[in-house]
């Protein structure tokens, strides 16, 4: 095995395991480039890796703390945040934010917000009695009266942490933070997972045709997972790229309609089991708009995106990408370069206008 490290070379002829001293690096990491070869002649691929190594007091003047943190395609300890690999960039030194954390149990998840259109969605469904208010509980454009969210405070609490163990696992297998899944289903659905009045987006974080493309071609790994529950392992083999526009259709229909809870036959129209299955779906598909991002960013800059912009700020133009949609994220880049801006959430934010604006206010409430 050998290689070079933040340009050095290295070499460990012979050995099983290689191994050699690295000095701390700043905060963007060092990178490392290596390869195995053998006594035939032959070699492997050159594989790269990202590597963080800091030294950091943390107040304790008699304890000092290293931080290692890897990121590659070969690293098998343990993963650093979801999404670095892809925009090659380093969570914060000590912990991200903490919207975009993980809490180690479920019960730092739970919320007791007061949900009007949760309420009215309770109260329709019979769970809450709320003969005794005005209107029967319910407000015009679809909320709960005061009298009526009152009524269904305790429901409301109860309903929208019923999935925070499911949030927690998700969060513990694909490294989207558990916080963000949960804020996002808060903002999308208020946790009722079916169609939105009527319209096309659907379950608890109101997936579109739109967003089933995305999550389908961006996130390759799900799509060899999903693919075959709808289309022939023969289709399916092409790639989302390479099949008919028909077969995508269809796909992202079902896509789409696995996340959709809504059920007439179940008790209170909702099929809890599909709704939890649809957990899953979302975090897959949030790392499908992570990776998009990641592209988009690179297509305006000519750079790679964590060499532009900060972790959380990239999260922050991911939920822009989830949101809005890749053309008004890419719109907003361009205007924020053109006016010689660095890339961070206070710089683009303006420049989500129009069709764009509500973007803003979605990534700030997620966000905090």
């Amino acid at each position: 095995i050998e290689g070079t490290y933040d340009g050095a070379s290295f070499n460990c002829d012979g050995t099983d395991t290689c191994k050699f001293e690295i000095p701390s690096t700043d905060e963007d990491g060092a990178k490392v480039e290596f390869w195995a070869f053998s006594s035939y002649g032959d070699s492997s691929l050159i594989y790269s890796a990202m590597v963080r190594v800091q030294k950091v007091d943390e107040g304790d003047p008699d304890q000092l703390y290293w931080y290692a943190d890897v990121i590659s395609t070969q690293w098998t300890g343990e993963a650093v945040a979801t999404c670095s690999g892809a925009w090659k960039v380093f969570p914060p030194i000590g912990g991200a934010p903490t919207w975009l954390t993980t809490p180690k149990l479920s019960e730092e998840l739970s919320s007791d917000i007061p949900y009007t259109y949760l309420a009215a969605n309770l109260i329709q469904q019979g769970v809450v009695d709320a003969s005794s208010c005005a209107d029967g509980g319910l407000a015009p454009g679809g909320g709960a009266n005061q009298c009526g969210l009152e009524l269904a405070r305790p429901a409301v609490t109860e309903w929208q942490n019923q999935f925070d163990d499911l949030i927690l696992t998700t969060a513990e297998q694909t490294s989207v933070p558990a916080r963000l899944l949960k804020n996002l289903f808060a903002r999308e659905s208020q946790f009722w997972p079916g169609n939105y009045q009527g319209m096309d987006d659907a379950g608890l974080g109101q997936l579109t045709e739109d967003g089933a493309d995305t999550t389908l071609f961006w996130n390759s790994s799900f799509y060899e997972q999903f693919c075959p529950f709808v289309l022939s392992e023969e289709t399916c083999g092409n790639g989302y790229i390479h099949i008919q526009e028909e077969e995508r259709l269809q796909l992202r229909r079902a896509l789409v309609g696995s996340v959709n809870a809504t059920c007439e036959n179940c008790p209170l129209r909702i099929d809890l089991p599909q709704a939890n299955y649809s957990v899953g779906v979302f975090a897959h598909t949030m790392i499908a708009n992570c990776e998009q991002t990641g592209q988009v960013i690179e297509n305006y800059t000519g750079q790679i995106a964590g060499e532009v912009a900060s972790y959380e700020n990239l999260w922050k133009f991911t939920l822009v990408n989830y949101n809005a949609g890749g053309g008004c994220l890419a719109e907003a880049l361009t205007y924020t370069l053109g006016s010689e801006l660095e890339l961070t959430w206070e710089n683009v934010s303006p420049f989500l206008v129009g069709a764009c604006s509500g973007a803003v206010d979605y990534v700030n409430d997620i966000s905090q």
